[in-house]
C-alpha cells in the first residue's frame, strides 16, 4: 500500500500560527483556535498510532502540536494577565479610560 500524508496536519499548523498571532485578542479567539488545532492533532495523532506504516508525516504533526500548546499556553498567561489587571485596577478604572487615574493606580501598584 502506498504511504500516504496524514490528514489535517495542515490545518493544525495553520492553527496553531494563528493561535500566537491572535493571543492579543483578549486571548479568546486564539484559545479557541489553538484548543481546535489540539483536538485535530489528537485524531491524527490516533489515526497514525493505528496504522503507523500508512502514513509519512508524522514529525509534521508532532511540530504543528508544539506550535499548538505554545498558541495555548501563551493565551491562558495572556488571559491570566487581564484577570491580574482587572482585579489589581479595578474595573471601574479600566473602563473609564482616564489615563491619568489608571497610571495613577499603576504607580500605586508598583511602589
Amino acid at each position: 500500500m502506498e504511504q500516504q500524508k496524514l490528514p489535517n496536519v495542515t490545518a493544525v499548523m495553520a492553527l496553531g500560527i494563528a493561535s500566537i498571532l491572535l493571543c492579543w485578542c483578549y486571548g479568546i479567539l486564539g484559545l479557541i483556535l489553538s484548543i481546535v488545532a489540539l483536538v485535530l492533532a489528537m485524531s491524527s495523532t490516533k489515526l497514525y498510532k493505528a496504522n503507523p506504516e500508512d502514513y509519512t508525516n508524522y514529525s509534521a504533526l508532532k511540530t504543528a502540536k508544539i506550535i499548538a500548546i505554545i498558541g495555548l499556553i501563551f493565551n491562558l498567561l495572556f488571559i491570566l494577565f487581564i484577570v491580574w489587571m482587572i482585579t489589581a485596577l479595578g474595573w471601574d478604572v479600566i473602563m473609564s479610560q482616564d489615563q491619568e487615574l489608571i497610571q495613577e493606580r499603576m504607580n500605586d501598584l508598583l511602589n
